[in-house]
């Protein structure tokens, strides 16, 4: 059960909370004054707290099932942050589940400075602030996915058809066995091989480190990026090419991705293709296969830590 009276910080202390989450400056007074009208009412309050307590239930335990915050009726457009306050009210339980597995200061603000960044994406798409996938965020808070260098990792399990492949290639994993889920973000840089080589060296100590009952000697990868396709319009030293390389084929998705690749590419997966902007590497590669009739898809691959 959580405490409706330690939901989130009061005064001077939640915009101080607001600025270590890295969000933007824009967005701080919106959420403030959102976050006084909420918990001056029982109602909102009351479910404010129990969504936190079905977030942070079970905390670090990975694979529960968790349901997406209920957004209360009558806060209108203020209803698209209310997942933000939820996460805000999370803050406390996640960073005493960090105190408890000693997980570096610097690797948990960076981690959850992600809270940030996914504001930053809704800011860029629609103009205001608020979370395109608001219930991604939970990994991050429940203890379950970290930012380590470029790359985050996710602990998890092997899937069916990614643990069949693992399998297949002689390794004693299979599936259900536990995984690390590797997550490209956007707004970091470059995806240089020497900054992917330094997440995989920082999530090999960090998870034998810290997770010591939880061996990780497998990693996979699900993302548009994995699509083979790519390599045929970019260079083989590209980023991207080079990224592609350190995975084994798993499988490949028949469903088409294209709106994930151009919402990753363009900023938003809504765009005409006939206006898409064609100015890097990557961009003719995403807009020119779209508009010769083809389709991207997600990538499935794993690799040996």
């Amino acid at each position: 059960m959580v405490d409706e009276d330690a939901l989130l910080p009061w005064g001077d202390e939640l915009p101080e909370a607001l600025l270590d989450l890295a969000v933007p400056h824009e967005d701080v007074n919106e959420l403030v004054r959102l976050a006084r009208r909420l918990l001056r009412d029982p109602e909102s309050r009351a479910l404010l707290a129990r969504s936190v307590g079905a977030l942070v239930r079970d905390i670090g335990v990975v694979g529960a099932q968790q349901e997406p915050p209920a957004v209360p009726d009558g806060l209108g457009e203020a209803g698209r942050l209310f997942p933000v306050l939820v996460l805000l009210g999370c803050l406390p339980h996640t960073r005493a589940y960090h105190r408890g597995r000693e997980v570096p200061a610097d690797i948990a603000r960076r981690t959850l400075a992600d809270l940030g960044r996914h504001l930053a994406v809704h800011r860029r798409r629609h103009g205001n602030a608020g979370l395109v996938a608001p219930y991604w965020l939970r990994w991050h808070f429940r203890g379950e996915l970290y930012q380590l260098g470029r790359l985050q990792f996710q602990r998890s399990r092997l899937g069916r058809r990614s643990g069949e492949a693992v399998r297949d290639s002689g390794l004693p994993f299979g599936p259900g066995d536990p995984c690390l889920k590797v997550h490209v973000p956007d707004f970091r840089g470059p995806l240089t091989a020497e900054a992917c080589d330094a997440s995989f060296a920082l999530a090999r100590d960090f998870f034998a480190r810290h997770y010591p009952d939880e061996p990780y000697e497998i990693a996979v990868c699900d993302s548009w990026l994995l699509d083979a396709q790519l390599a045929r319009y970019l260079p083989a030293d590209s980023n991207i090419v080079r990224f592609q390389r350190r995975f084994t084929p798993a499988y490949r998705a028949t469903e088409p991705e294209d709106r994930t690749a151009v919402s990753f590419v363009f900023g938003d997966p809504d765009l005409p293709v006939e206006t898409l902007l064609q100015r890097t590497a990557v961009e003719r590669a995403v807009a020119g296969h779209l508009l010769a009739g083809g389709h991207w898809y997600c990538g499935h691959g794993w690799l040996v830590l």
